[in-house]
């Protein structure tokens, strides 16, 4: 997948400026895309370039004026053909996992505590996803919601978001657990 796919499908709902979807990117496409926000401007610059979005200036009074970006025909039917497309598997690729993996011969007071981190850091994203799938779904349950919901592919792909958090703080929390009574069993013999 390329980053043009990831803003193209993040500009399907509504117009954004770049700030706007740099914004968009942090809430709920980071948890499948990360992009830096001069990446995402310059790849609005390429995609206006190659006719796949169509951006108009909006006049403020009170603040400069901004671009607004929308997905045009050509960017729809690039969208139709990425998504007819094979997906690759993803992979991982992991400082922290490097890391453990050297845990019989590093410091684990060290690497506990960062993991001990991460596991912090997915619980925040665990209760923002929570949040923002409220926020998607309203009223109704969430099977009702994907039943009769208008747009349910960012409520989808929040879903997995998600999962993914949650499966990093439990396996993060397990890791913990091993490694802590590894070093209490060592410190004893």
């Amino acid at each position: 997948m390329a980053l043009r796919h990831a803003v193209l499908a993040a500009l399907l709902d509504v117009e954004l400026s770049g700030y706007q979807l740099a914004k968009s990117f942090d809430l709920g496409v980071a948890n499948f895309w990360y992009a830096q926000p001069q990446q995402l401007y310059a790849e609005l610059a390429r995609l206006e370039r190659d006719g796949l979005i169509a951006g108009h200036e909006v006049v403020q009074d009170a603040r400069p004026n901004k671009r607004l970006f929308r997905v045009t025909e050509a960017g729809l039917a690039e969208l139709e053909d990425f998504t007819a497309a094979s997906a690759k598997p993803p992979f991982i690729r992991d400082d922290l996992l490097v890391k453990v993996q050297a845990a019989d011969d590093v410091d684990l007071g060290a690497l506990i505590a960062q993991l001990d981190e991460r596991a912090s850091i997915a619980a925040a994203k665990i209760d923002l996803f929570g949040q923002l799938l409220r926020g998607m779904r309203g009223e109704r349950t969430e099977e009702e919601f994907l039943r009769h919901g208008d747009r349910i592919g960012p409520y989808l792909t929040c879903m997995r978001g998600l999962a993914f958090e949650q499966g990093n703080r439990d396996w993060c929390q397990r890791a913990i657990a091993v490694l802590t009574e590894r070093r209490r069993a060592h410190t004893r013999t």
